[in-house]
């Protein structure tokens, strides 16, 4: 039986998704990707973006028509009333009852046996209760790397998110427990491992934080690489950033900015000021040797006139980003903006989304350029048309040169950075 566990939204859904389907390869199901047929699909769905919620209502829409589906996520924890009638044999279970679906494999396994039928079978599964850690992959089907959910909520409440309203407070794993599934990843041959949750710079914040697990972590870890999936600002404290200096740690940095202007940060309720974000991202730069650095930005949050708009774009251009990833303002149910009596106008909030995606074009351009010639090391994801591609320790796309015969998904290679092809760069593999 084919299985395709379908992700919309964040490493982390990425993350448990993962898992997910790594319960059903165990069981001897066939996971296969979303144009590949499947006889069951599963839909994770992301609640941060009305677009989000748009796209997973036409997946849904499309996956039912030929096959039962599953839906799960945050979306279907918020605002479960919107998915309900958009297919038949479909069943949804929210996010707080989702990590019970790593039993339901081996649930279907033997309702199967007994003749019920598929969707008969997950109509019956109710599952025993499992916990926001459970989710635990030892194999990936649908990524290259190792990712390890470290991380759950969130204990801050910025005016446009509803995360915290779905996931909740913040929880961290057991750091013994980290360092375990953290080994075992490497025991098993990966040669990277992505560190994911909610706010994964709230990990164990009261206490020795995430920079006290990551010296815990890599002084128990041999060559594996690590992967910082976000960095909320507001928790990056020193001694996460002296952590950071190990050449284990990948230069690759993602901060949710949001904004670069300090009336609208603080009117969206963010922990930060401008100066402080600016300290913050020299010293990131300072530990690293031009790491690449993506921004989060929002256009359009309430209170954002012309000239905060202007100093967002100063910012994000003197701060010399290596992207940014950005996002017009979605207002959110449930959240303080949702009701904002200050909005923008969806035209300018779109068109400002616009011009800062034409400086994230000039920003990547830029630091592409300032690549080639340097040695650095890549992750083999795919192969295709007789090239294999993959990913470098700081996030470039890569397409692989001189790749050695006994090359495959996975493995590292040191090499140098060659000239643009396409979308993507030239890696020559046999540079050290």
């Amino acid at each position: 039986m084919r299985v395709c566990v379908y992700t919309l939204g964040c490493r982390l859904n990425q993350c448990e998704s993962e898992a997910l389907a790594d319960s059903f390869a165990q069981e001897g199901f066939e996971i296969v990707g979303e144009n590949d047929g499947a006889d069951l699909y599963i839909v994770n769905t992301c609640t941060v973006t009305s677009k989000a919620e748009q796209k997973a209502r036409r997946m849904i829409r499309r996956f039912a028509q030929s096959a039962p589906t599953l839906v799960t996520g945050c979306y279907a924890q918020v605002n479960r009333e919107e998915l309900e009638d958009l297919g038949k044999d479909m069943l949804i279970v929210p996010l707080d009852r989702k990590a019970r679906l790593l039993q339901l494999a081996a649930h279907l396994r033997t309702a199967m046996e007994s003749s019920l039928s598929l969707f008969d079978g997950m109509k019956s599964f109710t599952g025993e209760d499992a916990t926001v850690f459970d989710y635990d992959a030892a194999a990936f089907s649908y990524h290259s790397r190792a990712y390890l959910k470290i991380q759950d909520g969130c204990d801050n409440s910025c005016a446009y998110c509803r995360v915290h309203v779905a996931r909740g407070k913040a929880q961290s794993l057991d750091r013994a427990i980290v360092i375990k599934r953290a080994k075992a990843l490497e025991a098993a041959g990966f040669n990277e491992i992505m560190l994911t949750g909610v706010n994964l710079t709230m990990y164990d914040h009261r206490n020795e934080g995430l920079g006290g697990l990551l010296e815990a972590l890599l002084g128990e870890l041999g060559d594996i690489r690590i992967r910082l999936s976000s960095m909320e600002p507001d928790h990056i404290d020193e001694r996460l950033l002296r952590v950071l200096e190990d050449p284990r740690m990948q230069p690759h940095f993602h901060i949710p900015v949001q904004s670069g202007s300090d009336p609208v940060l603080q009117r969206a309720d963010r922990k930060y000021t401008i100066a402080e974000l600016t300290s913050i991202l020299n010293r990131l730069k300072a530990i690293k040797d031009d790491p690449f650095l993506a921004a989060d930005v929002i256009t359009g949050l309430p209170s954002e006139g012309e000239r905060e708009f202007e100093e967002t774009y100063a910012f994000l251009k003197g701060m010399g980003f290596s992207a940014l990833h950005v996002f017009p303002f979605s207002p959110r149910p449930g959240t303080p903006f949702f009701k904002a009596k200050d909005r923008v106008p969806e035209s300018i909030r779109d068109e400002r989304a616009k011009i800062l995606r034409t400086l994230s074009t000039e920003l990547n351009d830029a630091y592409l350029r300032r690549q080639e010639g340097k040695k650095g090391e890549a992750i083999v994801l795919d192969r295709k048309g007789g090239s294999w591609y993959g990913v470098t320790g700081n996030y470039v796309d890569v397409r692989v040169v001189n790749a050695p015969l006994f090359a495959k998904r996975g493995m590292l290679l040191g090499g140098v950075f060659g000239g643009r092809s396409d979308r993507f760069m030239e890696f020559i593999s046999g540079h050290q």
